[in-house]
């Protein structure tokens, strides 16, 4: 690691910052799936207190109704949370390939001009990055057990860290 080059470890950096957005548009997918089985399981039990109070045509409709609603909400979360990962993908995408562009025409740069200024700034700024770069993994290693918490079961976003998170969750219970 003492090696890595400013645009590889600001490359792992985008990675694990758009692992991390990945994980929230998990958490707000899963999270919207359990909200709309909450809300049909409150309703069943809602329509099945009103009893014979309402006719059976009545309650059919709103069966029909309730369930036309939540099949459109379920759609809509289902969409955006896909095109949210999409978005965050394409960002990745773009943000790694301008990096290497810079750090490609910082190179160009320095050779056409002789001064070596630029590659010692970022000689320099490594150790920072690393630095930053634990940091931001820790939050990715977080977001994913927020994930797998509101999924009650893993998350589908890859996490890079997720066992050294997931060991000290598993002390820190421990311990409690």
């Amino acid at each position: 690691m003492a090696n890595q080059k400013l645009a590889t470890v600001t490359n792992e950096l985008i990675e694990s910052y758009g692992n991390t957005a990945k994980n929230v548009i998990n958490a707000y997918r899963v999270g919207n799936e359990r909200a709309v089985v909450f809300m049909d399981q409150t309703f069943v039990a809602a329509l099945d207190k009103t009893g014979t109070r309402l006719s059976a045509q009545a309650r059919s409709n709103a069966v029909a109704a309730e369930k036309k609603l939540t099949a459109y909400y379920a759609k809509t979360v289902e969409v955006t949370s896909a095109n949210a990962d999409t978005v965050v993908n394409k960002a990745v995408e773009l943000a790694g390939k301008s990096v290497v562009q810079v750090a490609a025409n910082a190179g160009r740069f320095e050779k056409s001009t002789g001064v070596t200024t630029l590659s010692t700034l970022a000689t320099v700024a490594v150790p920072a990055a690393q630095a930053v770069n634990k940091v931001v993994a820790k939050i990715e290693a977080q977001s994913g057990l927020l994930a797998s918490k509101i999924a009650g079961k893993p998350a589908k976003a890859k996490v890079a860290v997720k066992r050294v998170a997931a060991k000290k969750t598993v002390r820190a219970r421990k311990a409690a």
